[in-house]
């Protein structure tokens, strides 16, 4: 039996894929700070839902204790590190960007030296379409240089891009990072667009939308963002053997490092995002249309060739599908 050590088995993501790899077997220790930037009832929720499996074992702490990081991590000997926790969130890293810089740059920092000690056979890691920042051509490919991120948020996550790439040279540790695009489903978070669109709507209150609604996004189904994860665990990122300094991949290395899309691949219109929501619920929403937010950019489009050629990944979720099944589960979890 593998054992996976996962940070951030309380957050959304985390929570799915951990529930995803102890369906498939593997053992799984999960390692959370619980902190208050969203409901942290919801995270305890689905703390305890992990907990019904006797696979799963759990610790409460920030990634800032490297203390207490190594003394899970030498208790657990994990086979694999999969890193999620993060802070989230592009809008609030304009009003504490401090908190990115402990979380994302220290806090990951210290899950690689773990990672490094530990001799780990795979390290697995989040990063965000958020680094392709005033990138404009579509759709976003690994290949493609992504230098301008418009966000603190953005910025920290492509220094753990590099900041990987370093540890993967120095110390041949098997790396791949995913850069994932607008995950939405149950139980997601409370800050993200369609759980506040959701309880508007039921309140009969006006949601918020910027750029007068002309975003696309490249919305993407948690099961289609884990089972694209659960593809990669087993086959550690290799050297790229045609890598030329010369006419550098980004994507790739002569170091044991990858970096993949994780998206849906079939961009949505906001409005028609919005209608799927409004469909689902059977009410309509009242609209506040406002400017593009500073930090966001207007489209988001994943090309996931790499991904789909390498490990057979293919999205399925529809958004009608999704958005419907989100919506299944919130008037559960809050009775609605």
């Amino acid at each position: 039996m593998k054992k996976v050590l996962i940070t951030g088995t309380a957050g959304f993501i985390g929570f799915h894929l951990a529930k995803l790899l102890l369906d498939e077997g593997f053992k799984v220790h999960g390692y959370d700070g619980m902190t208050d930037y969203y409901d942290v009832s919801l995270k305890q929720e689905r703390n305890k839902i992990l907990l019904e499996n006797s696979n799963f074992t759990s610790t409460v702490g920030m990634l800032e204790d490297n203390e207490k990081l190594d003394d899970v991590a030498n208790k657990f000997q994990p086979d694999v590190i999969v890193h999620l926790a993060a802070q989230a969130g592009v809008r609030y890293s304009l009003e504490n960007p401090r908190t990115y810089i402990n979380s994302n740059i220290v806090g990951t920092f210290n899950v690689m030296e773990v990672a490094r000690k530990q001799k780990v056979k795979h390290l697995l890691m989040a990063s965000t379409s958020s680094v392709y920042g005033a990138n404009s051509k579509m759709p976003f490919t690994e290949i493609e240089k992504a230098d301008t991120q418009l966000t603190i948020y953005a910025a920290t996550k492509k220094a753990n891009e590099s900041l990987a790439h370093s540890y993967s040279h120095l110390w041949k540790i098997p790396t791949t990072m995913f850069r994932f695009f607008t995950v939405y489903g149950p139980w997601g978070r409370p800050d993200m667009a369609l759980f506040k669109f959701t309880k508007a709507i039921l309140e009969e209150k006006p949601i918020d939308v910027f750029n007068h609604g002309k975003h696309t996004r490249d919305f993407t189904y948690i099961d289609d963002i884990v089972g694209g994860v659960l593809k990669t665990l087993d086959q550690p990122a290799s050297i790229n053997f045609d890598w030329n300094g010369n006419q550098p991949d980004p994507a790739t290395s002569n170091a044991p490092w990858r970096i993949y899309n994780i998206g849906n691949s079939k961009p949505v219109q906001l409005m028609d995002y919005i209608n799927a929501l409004e469909k689902s619920l059977g009410k309509k929403a009242k609209i506040n249309f406002l400017p593009l937010q500073p930090g966001d950019v207007a489209d988001t489009y994943a090309d996931v060739n790499n991904l789909q050629k390498k490990f057979n990944y293919k999205p399925s979720t529809t958004i009608v599908d999704g958005v419907s099944n989100f919506i299944e589960w919130y008037k559960s979890y809050y009775k609605v």
